[in-house]
């Protein structure tokens, strides 16, 4: 179970920018390859913001989850559990990271993709991307990927991201959001995350 950070003041806020090796230019945040190494206190990830927990009921759906912090055979992880259903036109539980505290544009057009430290239960997943140029909560990119049941890295490049729900092509240059979901059919969602980064 999560405890309160602590607050950040605006120079611990102001150095992480540096510490990460990020630079703001032209109002964006330029990437810094570690997304979350799971260095800081849960839920805060390496680049300063909190993962969260998001489910179908938000529209209306049934389906449950919870959000933890545990070790995973050894390694320290965040861990996304529950039960996914398609009732009341449901169907997905998620945890996702915002790249910028005001969920401003992030710069990530320097990088060929995501990487992601998975373990699961050897179900289908999908890593899910917001960009600032979309305005309805449904739309996304998003990269399918398996979670076996051993640590496993999977690396997704910008390129394998489908437009999901939109028309827009995936803009880099302007990321707002990423997300681990468990969508589309009737199963228990047990996937663990061990780090985040971006690659070349």
């Amino acid at each position: 179970m999560y405890m309160n950070a602590p607050r950040r003041t605006f120079l611990s806020i102001f150095t992480g920018m540096f510490v990460n090796g990020a630079a703001r230019s032209e109002g964006q945040l330029t990437a810094a390859p570690i997304i979350d190494d799971l260095g800081r206190e849960a839920p805060i990830a390496t680049i300063g913001t909190s993962w969260r927990l998001f489910t179908d009921t938000v529209m209306g759906g049934v389906s449950r989850a919870t959000m933890t912090r545990e070790t995973v055979e050894g390694r320290e992880a965040i861990r996304l559990r529950g039960s996914v259903s398609l009732e009341n036109n449901g169907g997905f539980v998620q945890i996702s990271l915002d790249f910028l505290p005001d969920q401003g544009p992030f710069d990530a057009s320097s990088w060929s993709g995501v990487e992601v430290d998975v373990f699961g239960n050897g179900d289908e997943y999908a890593l899910n991307l917001r960009t600032t140029d979309l305005t309805r909560p449904w739309q996304s990119y998003r990269a399918p990927f398996g979670a076996v049941p051993h640590w496993e890295t999977v690396r997704l490049p910008f390129s394998s991201f489908a437009p999901n729900r939109t028309d827009i092509p995936l803009n880099t240059h302007r990321l707002r959001r990423l997300g681990i979901l468990g969508i589309g059919r009737q199963f228990f969602a047990d996937v663990s995350v061990g780090g985040v980064r971006f690659f070349r």
